[in-house]
Formats: structure tokens, C-alpha cells, sequence
């Protein structure tokens, strides 16, 4: 059971940081600082007023930008490294204290899946910025925001039940990019497969 709730914090805020890695961090921070559970000592690395301020300026910033169209797109691109280097530093931090090779292990892990949602956050947002009207984007704006907190929350109060959700959530990633990959061969070898010629009308006499 111990390392089931390891595995549900270190992997739920990795998941949660590919989609929004300043909300996971804030939420570590302010979850340590004011001692909403008890936590392992390692996540006393969160509760400097520094990294708990510089995570909630930047998670303003961030809702923001997250909100308009195009613009969120950019601020993806920025974060495609920023997000699963994050994810794989709150991933060893969760551990806590083990040998470097579990160390490497780990950050790889959870650098892995927070890339993994990462990707799929902004392959989203690119499909609803093509829609012409702005709500449909502050709305899934507005529920990643909410499930990163709730996801966040769920992970410090209830580990196995976030490993639970974490371990769903990537299986329904991998279901609808194996459907992706298999949707655009079909279409590619459509395109390329040999039309049969129509049929040859009569000479006229």
C-alpha cells in the first residue's frame, strides 16, 4: 500500500504538471505550508514562499493566456520542454529519498508522462481553435484548470485513488491515439490506393 501511494503522488502531479505545472507546484506548496494533510518531509521542498509565489504568478499569467485562442497555442509551444522537465523534478521530489538509479528511473517516468499530456493538452487546443467561437476554449480551459486541481488534491489526500485515475487517464490516451494513428494510414493509403477507371461510355453512330 505504501508504494501504491508513492506511486499515486509522484505519477498524479507528474500527469497533473503536463497540463498545468505551475497549478500542480502551487497546490504542493500551499497543501505543505498550511498542512491540509500530513505529507512526507520531502514536499517541505515546496513551501518556500518563493516557489509558492512564483507558482501562483505564473499560473495567473498562465490563465490568462490559457484563455484566448492561438495564444494558448504559443504558450504550449513555449512549455513543451518546460512542462515534462517539471514533471519529472516534482516526480523525484515526490519520491523522496532513494538510490540515483531509482532517482533516473523515476524523473523518466514522470518526465514521460507529463510530456504525454502535455501533447495531448495541445492537440486539443489546436482542434478547438479552429472552431470559430471562443467559448468552447474557455471551457476546456476552465475543466484542465479544474482537473489539475482536483487531480492535484486527490493525489495528497488519497494517493491510490489518484494512481487509479492516472493509470485510466493513460489508458484512454493510449485507446484515442492508437484510433488517431489508425484514422490517418486509413486516409493516406485511401488517397494513395489506385481509383478503379468509371466506365467507358459508347461511341455514338
Amino acid at each position: 500500500m505504501e508504494l501504491a501511494a508513492v506511486l499515486g503522488r509522484t505519477l498524479g502531479f507528474s500527469f497533473a504538471a503536463g497540463i498545468n505545472l505551475y497549478a500542480s507546484v502551487a497546490v504542493l506548496g500551499l497543501a505543505s505550508r498550511f498542512g491540509w494533510v500530513e505529507l512526507p518531509d520531502q514536499f517541505h521542498a515546496f513551501d518556500s514562499n518563493i516557489v509558492i509565489g512564483v507558482a501562483l504568478i505564473l499560473y495567473a499569467v498562465e490563465f490568462a493566456a490559457d484563455k484566448i485562442p492561438w495564444i494558448d497555442t504559443a504558450w504550449d509551444t513555449v512549455h513543451t520542454f518546460v512542462r515534462p522537465v517539471g514533471g519529472a523534478l516534482v516526480a523525484v521530489v515526490a519520491l523522496g529519498e532513494a538510490s540515483p538509479s531509482l532517482e533516473v528511473l523515476v524523473a523518466l517516468l514522470g518526465g514521460s508522462i507529463a510530456a504525454s499530456t502535455h501533447l495531448t493538452k495541445a492537440g486539443a487546443r489546436v482542434a478547438v481553435n479552429a472552431s470559430p467561437e471562443p467559448i468552447s476554449n474557455w471551457i476546456l480551459s476552465l475543466a484542465e484548470d479544474a482537473f489539475v486541481v482536483g487531480l492535484g488534491s486527490l493525489a495528497i489526500t488519497y494517493p491510490v485513488a489518484a494512481l487509479v485515475v492516472v493509470v485510466g487517464a493513460l489508458a484512454v490516451m493510449v485507446i484515442f491515439f492508437g484510433a488517431l494513428i489508425r484514422f490517418g494510414w486509413r486516409r493516406m493509403f485511401g488517397r494513395l490506393r489506385p481509383h478503379p477507371p468509371g466506365p467507358v461510355g459508347k461511341a455514338v453512330s
